[in-house]
């Protein structure tokens, strides 16, 4: 049945003369609690992946930064196998291809992130990450050879402007840490655009093969690449297991990456790709939340203003262009 069209029952009277169709009340109540089943889930999305970022801090008290994340990947390849199960593969080239998106927006994106927590406040690591979704547009653009829209760079220009107030925080801090923070700092924008990049990079396997295919196989490419450097890594940094250090791998690796993956496609199937990505700019607010109530993470005014301008200049680069991206088949998970 098209997309708004009413299903219509026929009707005649007892004379033969039709009545008005009436709409299918049965149907619509379930396509709308489909709707705000759907919502309700990227509600709860949102929260998930808000709290990745101050977990993932958390966790580095336990386990060395390559270590996390391999085991992050690691215990989530199992279900991207189950995923991969019965669908066929595609070609070596293909295949090749999605090793690489891998290394990129796991080995590279994933791990830079990783790095960049240890050495900054999860709050400012939250807002920094909060700019893939321009990214996102911007290298969409890029690839496609389409300029970009005035909009798209006064969004970006105000979530930079944004990012440089949260950033900044402390000269004193900044002058204390010896460049650790500065570093962070830079490792979150490596992450932020390497995620991006994988993003749209996705985009020729994508249209070739099920979304799920390109995401599971990249996945399980990435969590390969980890395995290595996470043994070198081991033998030259202590590594505790203790129950907040499992807590947290598996809620990175089943909540944040499974789940969200499967409550994220399920929900592009049934809203909007405008709605959907609308519902994730709470995840910003969620992670600052958490951050400042595990860490003790000061929000000052500048704090405040500069994540209101990240989220600013997100809608003002997003806004109109999730359709874009739903038509390209752009996948745009976290």
């Amino acid at each position: 049945m098209p997309p708004g069209r009413w299903p219509f029952a026929a009707l005649t009277g007892p004379c033969g003369g039709s009545f008005t169709p009436a709409p299918d009340v049965d149907a619509v109540m379930t396509r709308s609690r489909s709707r705000a089943g759907s919502i309700g889930l990227l509600l709860v999305l949102a929260v998930i992946w808000g709290g990745s970022v101050p977990l993932t801090k958390l966790g580095l008290r336990d386990l060395p930064p390559l270590t996390l994340t391999a085991m992050r990947y690691l215990v989530a390849a199992p279900f991207f196998a189950l995923f991969l199960w019965g669908r066929p593969l595609p070609p070596p080239r293909a295949l090749a291809a999605a090793g690489g998106l891998g290394v990129l927006g796991i080995a590279i994106g994933q791990v830079a992130q990783t790095l960049g927590v240890r050495e900054i406040s999860a709050s400012v690591a939250t807002v920094i990450s909060a700019l893939i979704p321009i990214f996102v547009v911007v290298f969409a653009r890029v690839r496609l050879r389409q300029p970009i829209r005035i909009r798209e760079a006064c969004g970006l220009a105000v979530a930079f402007t944004g990012v440089v107030l949260v950033a900044g925080g402390d000269p004193r801090e900044l002058i204390a840490s010896g460049g650790a923070m500065l570093r962070g700092e830079a490792l979150m924008l490596l992450s932020a655009v390497a995620v991006a990049l994988y993003y749209v990079l996705s985009l020729s396997l994508v249209a070739a093969h099920s979304v799920i295919t390109v995401a599971a196989l990249s996945s399980l490419a990435g969590a390969a690449a980890l395995v290595p450097v996470s043994a070198w890594e081991l033998r030259h940094a202590a590594a505790r297991i203790t129950e907040v250090g499992v807590f947290v791998v598996f809620y990175l690796a089943v909540l944040v990456t499974v789940v969200g993956l499967v409550i994220w496609f399920s929900s592009l199937n049934r809203l909007p790709a405008s709605i959907a990505a609308v519902l994730q700019y709470l995840q910003p607010i969620v992670g600052v939340a958490a951050s400042a109530a595990l860490f003790g993470d000061p929000l000052g005014v500048p704090f405040g203003i500069g994540a209101g301008l990240v989220a600013l200049g997100i809608a003002l680069s997003t806004t109109g262009q999730m359709r874009d991206a739903q038509e390209l088949r752009l996948p745009v998970p976290k």
